[in-house]
């Protein structure tokens, strides 16, 4: 990917698109991976089939591919995904105090119990 321009002000982090691609290529090489170790135990333990050795673990590698990427993609997407508001509200306390935001464990408990 090209380096960001310098022009461009402000804290944006990846788009939405971005985030699926990225979560679909995280689970399609862990998919190629479990494929690749589910497909050769399988060929090992009960022999090749009709397809022959390469055709059959290639489709147990693709199809693990596949689901493990359309969910891991659909997962990032929405794992990632926040408020505007929350997003906003986030972006004034970093620009006010200058360092992280961090509450105290208690008077999160606090707040957690007043709500309930």
């Amino acid at each position: 990917m090209p380096p960001v321009p310098a022009g461009a002000g402000g804290m944006s982090g990846p788009s939405t698109v971005d985030k699926a691609k990225m979560g679909a290529m995280m689970g399609g090489s862990v998919g190629l991976i479990i494929g690749f170790i589910f497909g050769a135990t399988n060929i090992i333990r009960f022999g090749p089939g009709p397809n022959g050795m390469l055709r059959t673990l290639g489709q147990y590698m693709l199809g693990s591919a596949a689901t493990f990427g359309f969910f891991m993609s659909i997962g990032t997407t929405i794992r990632t995904e926040s408020s505007p508001i929350v997003t906003e509200a986030f972006r004034q306390a970093q620009a006010r105090s200058g360092r992280p935001m961090i509450m105290p464990l208690d008077r999160m408990r606090r707040k957690q119990e007043i709500r309930s």
